[in-house]
This record gives C-alpha cells, sequence and structure tokens, in this order.
C-alpha cells in the first residue's frame, strides 16, 4: 500500500531506474523488475510498434488545456476521456518527469484535477467521474504531484456520499440518481479499488455494497445483465469478473462460473462499443485465467493492429478519437504491466 508522498516518490524513481535497465538489458527478468513488467523481448513486436504509434497519436490530440480535444468531438473534452489516454501512457512505463511524454502526463493531470470541484466531482457524468478517478489512483503511484493525495480522497468521498444515498447500493449517470446498472456501477467501483491499492482509506462497507449490487444482476450461469439478471453480456460480464478480481473474490464458487461464461463468448462478437468491450476484456482475463489472456490477447494484438489508422489512431464515433485510441492501446497494455492495477 502507498501512505504516503515519500513512498510515491519511491515507486516513482523505482519506474525510471526500471525503465533504464529494460534499454541497458533486455533479457532482465520480469520478477528482477519488480513491477511485473513482462520481458521486453516477450512483448510482441506488432504490439510495440502499434502502441508507440498510438501514442504519438494521442500527444497530437492533446490540447493546451490538457485535454484531448484535438480530435474535434465532443468526448476528447471530457476528463474520462483524459483519464483514459493518461493511463494509456502510465500503462507503457511512461514518465512524467521525464521521456518524450512526460509533458503530455503532466498536462493531463492538471486537467483533471482542474475540473474536480468542491464537492469531489469529476466532469458532468459518472463516467467521467469514474475514469478520471481511476486515472489519479494509478498515477499516484507513479506520478509525484503533491495534489494527487487530497484530490483522490474527494473523489472517494463523492463517490461513497453517492453510493450511501442510492437505495440499491451503487451508482448510475449522477451522483444524484437514485437508480444504478452495472456499467457505471463498476467503473466507480473499480475506482474505488484502485484507490484502496494506492493507500487512500475506502469503508469496507462500500466496497461490498458495490459486489452485493454487482452480484444481484448476475444469472445462475454467471453472465451479468444491465440493471438485473437477465440480458446477459460478454462486456458486462467483464466488467463483473474484473470487480470480483480487484477486490480479492476469485475464491468464490460463482467466481468460476462467471469465467465459463466470459470465456465461452470471447468469440461472439457483435460489439456495440468495441474497444470498451476489449478494455474490459483484457483485464478480466489476465486475472481471471492467465492462458485464456494469452490466447485472447495474440487476437486481439492482430485485430488492434489491423483496425489501426495510418496516422497511427482508431475512429470511433461513439467515443471520439481520443477515447478510441485509449482504450485501444489500454486492450493490449498488459503486455507491459506497468499499471498498479493490473498487479496480482
Amino acid at each position: 500500500m502507498i501512505k504516503s508522498i515519500a513512498k510515491s516518490t519511491i515507486r516513482h524513481t523505482a519506474v525510471v531506474a526500471i525503465s533504464a535497465s529494460l534499454l541497458l538489458v533486455s533479457s532482465q527478468s520480469a520478477d528482477a523488475q519488480g513491477l511485473g513488467r513482462r520481458n521486453v523481448d516477450v512483448v510482441p513486436a506488432n504490439v510495440e510498434i502499434s502502441y508507440k504509434k498510438g501514442l504519438k497519436f494521442l500527444a497530437t490530440m492533446q490540447s493546451s488545456d490538457g485535454s484531448f480535444s484535438n480530435d474535434r468531438s465532443r468526448y476528447g473534452a471530457q476528463p474520462g476521456v483524459t483519464g483514459i489516454c493518461v493511463l494509456a501512457f502510465l500503462a507503457h512505463g511512461e514518465d512524467a518527469e521525464f521521456g518524450p511524454y512526460a509533458k503530455n502526463i503532466k498536462k493531463g493531470i492538471d486537467f483533471i484535477l482542474k475540473q474536480q470541484n468542491k464537492n469531489g466531482y469529476i466532469g458532468t457524468s459518472m463516467y467521467n467521474h469514474g475514469f478520471a478517478t481511476l486515472a489519479l489512483a494509478e498515477a499516484y503511484g507513479m506520478v509525484n504531484d503533491d495534489r494527487l493525495a487530497s484530490a483522490l480522497k474527494k473523489s472517494v468521498a463523492l463517490l461513497t456520499s453517492s453510493q450511501d444515498r442510492n437505495p440499491q447500493g451503487a451508482w448510475r449517470y449522477s451522483p444524484e440518481d437514485m437508480t444504478a446498472d452495472t456499467t457505471v456501477a463498476g467503473c466507480q467501483l473499480v475506482a474505488l479499488l484502485a484507490a484502496r491499492n494506492a493507500g487512500i482509506p475506502v469503508p469496507n462497507k462500500n466496497i461490498d455494497k458495490a459486489l452485493k449490487y454487482l452480484a444481484s444482476c448476475r444469472a445462475s450461469n454467471g453472465g451479468y445483465g444491465y440493471t438485473s439478471k437477465s440480458g446477459g453480456k460478454s462486456t458486462l460480464t467483464a466488467i463483473g469478473s474484473l470487480c470480483m478480481s480487484l477486490a480479492k473474490k476469485k475464491d468464490e464458487k460463482s467466481f468460476d462460473t462467471v469465467t465459463r461464461y466470459l470465456t465461452s463468448r470471447i468469440e461472439s462478437g457483435g460489439h456495440h462499443y468495441v474497444f470498451y468491450h476489449e478494455y474490459y476484456m483484457a483485464q478480466a482475463l489476465f486475472h481471471a485465467n492467465e492462458e485464456e489472456w494469452e490466447k485472447w490477447n495474440e487476437k486481439n494484438s492482430k485485430v488492434m493492429t489491423a483496425s489501426q489508422n495510418p496516422d497511427g489512431g482508431w475512429s470511433d464515433p461513439r467515443l471520439g478519437r481520443s477515447g478510441a485510441t485509449g482504450l485501444a492501446l489500454l486492450s493490449m497494455a498488459l503486455n507491459y504491466r506497468f499499471l498498479p492495477i493490473y498487479e496480482k
């Protein structure tokens, strides 16, 4: 657990040292690196080439205020998309103090922090708040910024107070919403678990209530529905599976059923939000069954590299080019395993 800025600085220094050693000794084992990063010669060449092109594209999409609104979509100006893009940089081991993307990371974090109001709310929807909070939580262990602890505590307080008022014990589109769904609830729960992992106090009762709500939307076959047990979808199930893994609930009997549902629908296709699906599927499979993730990752990497535009970005009118690119990169980011949330 990271309990102080001092420890954050130590980890930040370690990341820099590890990055340097990877350049000098490509054969060094992943265990010796201390962050669970894959050996550099194991990362598929197509992933590394594609990822670097994607980061270059994202850098061109960042505007002077730190958002990624140069994609000219309404999504790029939102703090949630900025959070996704910041995560994409950090997930590749990019550093906020050194390297070609240091300014991009700092500007992105600064934008997110400036969007937080006095009540701790970031943006104009809970999706924005969840992804922005997740980015701050992951940055807290990797970036030396004195503002992160205070901002994270305020974000967590907003989440817990909103949840406490919600009769279903979860979240939906705004902090005042009295209904809930698995996509929004899962997004907020992942943010809370990442904040707790970073050393920010999160009451166990709030984690438990969120897990209880998600379980209420899980059918006997392991599939998660949107607002009930019916209509199970692989994206929703990936979200539920990931939340169980991060909350250390993999020993529950239901987890095996969820995993079977998930692995049986890897090839189902037809996803409305493809990049969103692959983002969650990557993490869910990695935590649930690494062998299945290895097979899925090989296929996903080929799909992502084949669908990448010549300028290095990806396109999706539902997410904007910045959001689509950030999620596409994060679907491949477990090849590197730099983010604290990727640790098992």
